[in-house]
């Protein structure tokens, strides 16, 4: 799917993007770098970041990679000072670092008497969760956007058009089964979303979000699919909550992004979440 120069306004700005290296991020800065934005590709993982970059910069737009890691204010601060040096200040920031990790899930999706009478081996519950792997999910994306907004918003504030893009989930409306600390993580995030609209609004930042639904990346691989390539039987239960009956496509959250950040479509929306899902949210099941 081609994005054509539609949104001639952004070009020239700058935009951030945390967690550049990822799939759907990655989507992301591409989709703004064929505007004409300038984009920083921030990741914990450079040479990810870098690819990204390369990727953009060969196809005729102007790209940076940064690598940094978002649960330290130092290193953001290092980060903006390299953004600042190379592109200028940020016009665009989209917090997409985010994550889920083994340590905050579940291995069943709820808990059964037997579980409390005699535990099968690898069986992981409710009671096992270990709070630092609860606390590090946590963090990853809820700090993991509180600190680069600290950061990168103080050069937004009072400029023109500028605008913060967060990255929630369909799991802030309706929680998942087995991963309860991304499913929280994410509603904070919403919220904080929401927060920071208020907030920012009278030094002239806009702040949204855009809720995936299911896209099959390689952080939820494990869930969704076997070894062998086969869909899980969560798999089968996401497509047939799904009304679309399939997942989403990376380039297919980019409409979202662009509506947001151009403020001749969006200018009068702030503090809201953009359900991109299929109809997953929607769905009751009957």
């Amino acid at each position: 799917m081609e994005y054509n120069m539609v949104h001639e306004n952004l070009k020239g700005r700058v935009a951030v993007v945390t967690g550049g290296g990822g799939v759907l991020c990655a989507g992301f800065a591409k989709t703004l770098a064929k505007q004409g934005v300038k984009v920083a590709v921030l990741d914990l993982n450079e040479e990810a970041a870098k690819k990204v970059a390369d990727e953009i910069n060969a196809d005729g737009g102007t790209a940076i990679a940064v690598g940094c890691n978002v649960l330290e204010t130092e290193s953001m601060q290092k980060a903006r000072e390299t953004v600042n040096k190379a592109l200028g200040t940020c016009d665009i920031l989209l917090n997409g670092a985010g994550g889920n990790n083994p340590k905050g899930t579940t291995t069943k999706e709820t808990l059964e008497k037997v579980d409390l009478i005699e535990k099968d081996e690898g069986i992981k519950t409710f009671f096992d969760l270990d709070p630092q792997g609860i606390s590090f999910v946590f963090n990853l994306n809820f700090l993991g956007t509180l600190i680069p907004t600290q950061v990168f918003a103080a050069d937004m504030a009072n400029k023109e058009n500028a605008c913060i893009v967060m990255i929630t989930s369909m799991n802030a409306y309706r929680p998942l089964t087995k991963i309860p600390a991304y499913s929280a993580a994410k509603a904070a995030v919403k919220n904080f979303t929401e927060f920071m609209a208020v907030h920012f609004a009278e030094v002239g930042i806009r702040v949204n979000a855009i809720a995936p639904g299911f896209f099959s990346t390689n952080q939820n691989k494990a869930l969704l699919w076997n070894e062998d390539g086969t869909p899980t039987l969560r798999t089968g239960k996401i497509l047939a909550a799904t009304p679309m009956k399939r997942f989403g496509e990376a380039e297919e959250l980019s409409g979202a992004l662009l509506f947001l950040c151009d403020e001749r479509y969006s200018g009068f929306i702030t503090g809201t979440s953009i359900c991109v899902d299929g109809g997953f949210s929607a769905y009751s099941g009957v």
